[in-house]
This record gives structure tokens, C-alpha cells and sequence, in this order.
């Protein structure tokens, strides 16, 4: 047995996309939207959103102090702005920082009881939500389908450690997303690359974890064919609105595949990395992949599974095709491109093999990893290659 919730109650898609913002039902007109930095102001897109609320009566406060890695603190921080502003609609406004930092703002908006991450945590269940507020997310990059999903990435800076606040029941879904290219031409060409690979990982590992079902199937292939055959475009001519838009529709269905099943292995160690060292979430993923494919590949029934990936782009090997679209696109080969301190790495070693085996992902693998399968594919990973 299984439950389905396919993405948002509403979502809006394609060119002028914003103006739907107009519609959002209200009784006070108070919205808050959570940004991470000024870059949204700064280049004239959040005055885009900000005139279509006006326009319909809205009063707004804007929030922008969210790291690229958005902490706990930082979320009790929004919380509490958000509380003195009283607002009925919260609009997470950029990449999956910005949203994920809305939605678990939302979540202590609504429970001023609550003052640890843990209180939070599965099996917790969250106690109220859309009491005081509903909740609106507005992609600017494809990549995290957060627009689409019932988590939110938290992190704990203290013990360098990543969370994933949840509700297993799908609350934390948005209520609405709107999903206009216009928003993300303006991605510079790395984070572009970055993001889609992200959105990439998504329909793969959730296209063979064990708990992947018919409906996750079907979101998980059809994201992987338009992220596949859209990424590069979007990559070399970045002002391609059809392309852009189809990259959006790919990251928000890996969204909605991931959250109804589950990811792997990848996302484990993109996120040990993302923890220890501060890498970007969406840059780690896209490193990670090919070395995770090769170490699932082993597996036959998942084997079989990324043919079928492959197949559907007209390909005939699927870690050939992630890779020669990673040069295409100017991915790192290795992780020790991105984190240089080779002695620290080395030193932390095995408190990176600990941190990913206890990550949320790695119960959902297709292919088990023993402690020292896991050391050996987390060092894959740092330098390219097989190492001692």
C-alpha cells in the first residue's frame, strides 16, 4: 500500500506565469516572501512579483538573509519576523534554498511552540499548518523541485549536519507554484549546470529505488527525458524560454517522483559533502552521479532500470550519457576539484562515511553498500578514480 500526492493544489506554468499571484485567495492580503540575498532585487525580479501582489491589494515585507545553505538558525530568525508581520501567504522566491528556508519558516510560524529542528522531525508529525498562512513557492533555477516536494532541507551548522524537515502525510507540499522561465534565464551558466544535474539525480534515483511505484515511475521518466534533453540548451543559450520552461516541468516532476518514493546513494553523499564542506547541494549531486551509477550498475535489476532511463534519450549506456553531458556542460570530474584541503578530507574520512551511512537517502539505495564499499566510493568520488 501507498499514497500519492502529485504536487501542488495548483500549479502554474510557462511564460507570465507571475501573474497568476493575482488569484491567490486571501483575507488580510499580507504576504512575506523569503529570498535568499538581494540577487531577486537586484536584478528587477522580485518588483515583477511584487507589482503583480500590489496590483491585487497585497501588503508585503520581503526577507533575504538566507544562506545558500539555509541554517536553523537562520530559520528561527524568518519565524520570528514572520510572527511580527502576521502574514496569510508565505512565498518562498528563488532556488531550493529560498524555499526550503519558507517552508520550514512556515512550519514554526504556525507552532511558536516549537524551538528545536527535532520537534520537527519524522515521527514527529507537525502540528498545525495553513492555520495562520498558506504557502507559495517561485522557482528562479531547476534543479530541487521544492516547488513539488513535502521536505525541506535544514541545516545544522553546529553539527554540520543536514536535515530533512517532513511531513510524511504531504502538508508541506505548497499550496501553489508558479513556474516561469522568465525567472530563470538570468541563471549564470555554472548554476544552471548545477541545477539541472540536481533535477537529473532526482528522476534517476528515484526511478530505481526499491519503493519506486507506477505513479513515482511515471513523473521520474518523463523528468529525466525533458531535464536530459533540455539541460545543455538551457546551458549554451541561456535566453531559450521554451527550453527553460521544459527544465522547469523537469525539476518539478523529479520533485514530485522523489517525494512520493524516495532517492540514494547520491544524495547521501552529496549531502555529507554539502555538510562538512559547504559545497552547493545541486554541484555535489552532479559530481556524485556517474560514481553512483557505477557502484548501483552492479545491481542487474538496476542495470536494467537505467537502460530504460537511456533508452528513452536514445541512448544505449546511461552513466556514458551523464558524463559526456557533464563535459558538455563543464562539470568537475572530482570532488577534490571543489574541496582542495586533501589532508582534511583524509583526516574526516571516516566521519564522512559515518554521516552518509546515517543520511535519510541511504535506506532507499537499490544496492546496499557495506562500510567499506561506502569508503571506497566516497574516496571514487573525492579523486576521480579508485584509491586507498
Amino acid at each position: 500500500m501507498y499514497s500519492i500526492k502529485l504536487g501542488c493544489g495548483h500549479m502554474h506554468c510557462g511564460e507570465n506565469a507571475v501573474r497568476t499571484l493575482a488569484d491567490l485567495p486571501a483575507q488580510r492580503k499580507r504576504a512575506y516572501i523569503v529570498m535568499s540575498g538581494t540577487i531577486q532585487q537586484d536584478l528587477g525580479q522580485l518588483k515583477m512579483v511584487t507589482d503583480v501582489l500590489e496590483g491585487a491589494g497585497f501588503t508585503w515585507k520581503g526577507y533575504t538573509d538566507v544562506e545558500p545553505e539555509p541554517s536553523f538558525q537562520t530559520v528561527l530568525r524568518g519565524a520570528a519576523d514572520m510572527a511580527a508581520f502576521e502574514p496569510d501567504w508565505v512565498i518562498g522566491f528563488g532556488g531550493g534554498s529560498a524555499m526550503d528556508a519558507a517552508k520550514a519558516m512556515w512550519v514554526f510560524y504556525e507552532n511558536p511552540e516549537y524551538r528545536e529542528l527535532e520537534d520537527v522531525m519524522p515521527p514527529n508529525e507537525i502540528k498545525n499548518l495553513r492555520e495562520k498562512a498558506r504557502l507559495c513557492c517561485i522557482p528562479t533555477s531547476a534543479g530541487t523541485g521544492s516547488e513539488a516536494t513535502r521536505a525541506a532541507l535544514i541545516k545544522d551548522t553546529v553539527k554540520k549536519k543536514k536535515y530533512s524537515i517532513r511531513c510524511m502525510r504531504g502538508r508541506l507540499v505548497p499550496d501553489v507554484a508558479v513556474l516561469d522561465p522568465i525567472f530563470t534565464t538570468t541563471m549564470p551558466k555554472s548554476l544552471t549546470a548545477a541545477s539541472g544535474m540536481d533535477a537529473l539525480t532526482h528522476a534517476i534515483e528515484s526511478y530505481v529505488t526499491p519503493i519506486a511505484n507506477p505513479y513515482s515511475d511515471a513523473m521520474a521518466m518523463a523528468s529525466f527525458r525533458y531535464g536530459f534533453q533540455n539541460l545543455a540548451e538551457c546551458y549554451e543559450h541561456g535566453d531559450n524560454l521554451d527550453a527553460r520552461a521544459k527544465m522547469l516541468a523537469a525539476s518539478c516532476m523529479g520533485g514530485i517522483a522523489f517525494s512520493n518514493c524516495a532517492l540514494g546513494i547520491v544524495h547521501s553523499i552529496a549531502h555529507t559533502f554539502g555538510a562538512e564542506y559547504g559545497v552547493p547541494h545541486g554541484l555535489a549531486n552532479a559530481i556524485v552521479l556517474p560514481y553512483g551509477l557505477k557502484f548501483n550498475a552492479a545491481d542487474p535489476e538496476t542495470k536494467a532500470r537505467y537502460d530504460e532511463l537511456a533508452a528513452l534519450v536514445g541512448e544505449r549506456d546511461l552513466r556514458e550519457a551523464v558524463l559526456a553531458l557533464r563535459r558538455r556542460i563543464n562539470v568537475p570530474d572530482a570532488m577534490c576539484e571543489v574541496v582542495k584541503d586533501e589532508a582534511d578530507f583524509r583526516a574526516k574520512l571516516d566521519a564522512l562515511v559515518e554521516k552518509a551511512f546515517a543520511d535519510v537517502c541511504t535506506p532507499f539505495t537499490p544496492r546496499k553498500p557495506t562500510p567499506g564499499e561506502m569508503r571506497a566510493l566516497i574516496l571514487e568520488v573525492y579523486y576521480g578514480r579508485q584509491a586507498d
